[in-house]
C-alpha cells in the first residue's frame, strides 16, 4: 500500500508471527531549515493495515504540527501571554489578575523567550527562581514569592499553553511534565498560609459597644452587619433595601462591588446568589438605619438604593471602607488597650464570624453557606484551627453522654 509522495507508506514484511506492517514517512531534518533534507520515519509491528494506516496518521498530524510551529516560532511568551489574555472571557476582576501576574511574575523573566523554547526544565528553574528572589511588584524587593503565589503563576502558565497548543504553537503542555516542573503543592501552599486572626466574642463586643457608644459611629450598622453575617465586604457594600427581608430576617447576597470600574457590580465571588439569616437586633439597627437615610433623601431608602452607598447614593470602594475600618480598629484601640483588643482587618471580621459560628458547634455546612465558600473543604482548610476546640467539646460532650448512660 503506497500513498502520494510525503504522505507516507505502508509496507507488509514477514515474521516468525506472521504478516506485519510498517509505516513510512519522510519528516525534515531540521523544521526550521527546508533546504535541510528529510530521513526516513517509520514503525512497524502492526497486525493490521488499518493499525498501521492509523499509526501513520498520527505521525502526518505530528510532522504537520511540527511545521507549523517551526513557520510561527517567532512569537514569544509576552507576545502570546498578551494575545491570550486579551481574549479571556471571565470576571474583569480575574483579568485584572491574570494581567498582574503576567507583568510582575512571567514577562520580566520569560517574556522574551520564544513560545517554543519554554521547556519544562526552564520553568521549574523559574519558580525556584520566583521562591528565592521573585517579587516585581514593588513590595519588599528582592524577596521571593509564597508558595500560592508561585502555584498561581503556575496555573496561568499552564492555562496559557493549553491555548497555545490548541493554536498550534507548540506541540506540548510543558507545564504538565509535573516530574520536571515540580510547582508548589496545595499542600506547600496550606503550610505557609498565615495564621488567621479573629476576635474572641468579648472582644467584638467590647468594640462595637465602643463604636457605637463612645465613638457614635455613621458606619457602625456597616461593621454589625458584617460581624452578624460574615459577608465580604464587596458583598455588603453591593446590598440593596430590596435585598434584605426584615419580616422574614434574611439578606438575599446577589451582587459585589466590581473593583475594576466605577460604580459598577458583578456576580458574587461563586457565581451564585445565597440567602443568610439575620437575628433580631441585626434587622432593628437596619431599620434604624433605612430611616436615617431616608432623612437625607428619600431615593436612599428605596428598594434599588444602596444599604451602605455613600450619601449621594453611590457605591462605596472596598478599599476606603477597609481603610475607615482600620482607622476606627485604631481609635478603638487606643481607648480600650491593645491587649484587650488586637489589631483585625475587615476581612478578619468575616473571619471572626466564622470562627464563632463554629466554636458554637454550627455545623461546617451552614458556615459554608453563610461565607459563600464554593465547598465544604474550603471552609473547613481556612477555619482548621478551630478543629481542635470543636474535637474537644465533641469529646467532652461524649464522655458526659456515657457517664450518664452508665450511671443510668
Amino acid at each position: 500500500m503506497t500513498r502520494r509522495r510525503g504522505a507516507g507508506s505502508i509496507v507488509a514484511y514477514k515474521t516468525g508471527q506472521g504478516i506485519r506492517y510498517r509505516w513510512m514517512l519522510p519528516v525534515p531534518l531540521d523544521p526550521d531549515n527546508a533546504d535541510a533534507g528529510t530521513r526516513k520515519a517509520s514503525r512497524g509491528g502492526y497486525a493490521t493495515v488499518k493499525e498501521a494506516d492509523a499509526g501513520l496518521r498520527v505521525a502526518l498530524t505530528e510532522r504537520d504540527q511540527a511545521r507549523r510551529v517551526s513557520t510561527r516560532k517567532g512569537v514569544t511568551v509576552a507576545d502570546y501571554a498578551e494575545q491570550w489574555v486579551s481574549g479571556l472571557t471571565l470576571e474583569a476582576s480575574t483579568i485584572q489578575g491574570y494581567r498582574k501576574i503576567i507583568r510582575n511574575h512571567v514577562a520580566p523573566q520569560l517574556g522574551s523567550l520564544p513560545l517554543g523554547k519554554l521547556t519544562a526544565t526552564r520553568l521549574s528553574q523559574h519558580y525556584r527562581s520566583l521562591e528565592l528572589n521573585g517579587r516585581r511588584d514593588n513590595k519588599r524587593p528582592g524577596s521571593g514569592l509564597s508558595a500560592s503565589t508561585v502555584q498561581k503563576v503556575h496555573v496561568l502558565i499552564g492555562a496559557m499553553l493549553d491555548a497555545a497548543v490548541d493554536d498550534g504553537l507548540v506541540l506540548t503542555n510543558q507545564a504538565k511534565r509535573r516530574r520536571t516542573v515540580n510547582a508548589p503543592t496545595g499542600r506547600q501552599v496550606r503550610a505557609q498560609r498565615g495564621e488567621i486572626h479573629t476576635w474572641t466574642a468579648q472582644q467584638l463586643s467590647a468594640f462595637l459597644a465602643w463604636d457605637h457608644d463612645v465613638y457614635g459611629d455613621a458606619q457602625h450598622p456597616l461593621w454589625h452587619t458584617v460581624s452578624q453575617t460574615g459577608l465580604r465586604r464587596s458583598e455588603v457594600l453591593a446590598l440593596r433595601w430590596g435585598d434584605i427581608d426584615m419580616a422574614g430576617r434574611r439578606i438575599s447576597v446577589r451582587r459585589a462591588v466590581d473593583t475594576t470600574r466605577r460604580d459598577a457590580v458583578k456576580s458574587p465571588k461563586t457565581g451564585h446568589a445565597r440567602v443568610v439569616d439575620i437575628d433580631a437586633e441585626t434587622v432593628g439597627i437596619l431599620k434604624a438605619w433605612k430611616a436615617t437615610r431616608g432623612t437625607i433623601a428619600l431615593q436612599l431608602a428605596r428598594a434599588d438604593a444602596y444599604v451602605f452607598g455613600d450619601d449621594d447614593g453611590r457605591l462605596r470602594n472596598p478599599d476606603d471602607i477597609g481603610r475607615r475600618w482600620d482607622h476606627r480598629v485604631k481609635l478603638a484601640q487606643q481607648a480600650l488597650g491593645a491587649d484587650a483588643l488586637p489589631r483585625l482587618t475587615l476581612h478578619g471580621l468575616r473571619h471572626t464570624h466564622a470562627t464563632l459560628m463554629l466554636e458554637l458547634g454550627i455545623h461546617p455546612k451552614v458556615v459554608q453557606e453563610r461565607l459563600g465558600h464554593s465547598n465544604i473543604s474550603t471552609t473547613m482548610n481556612i477555619y482548621s484551627h478551630v478543629t481542635p476546640t470543636m474535637q474537644r467539646e465533641a469529646v467532652e460532650r461524649l464522655a458526659s453522654l456515657m457517664g450518664g448512660t452508665s450511671q443510668g
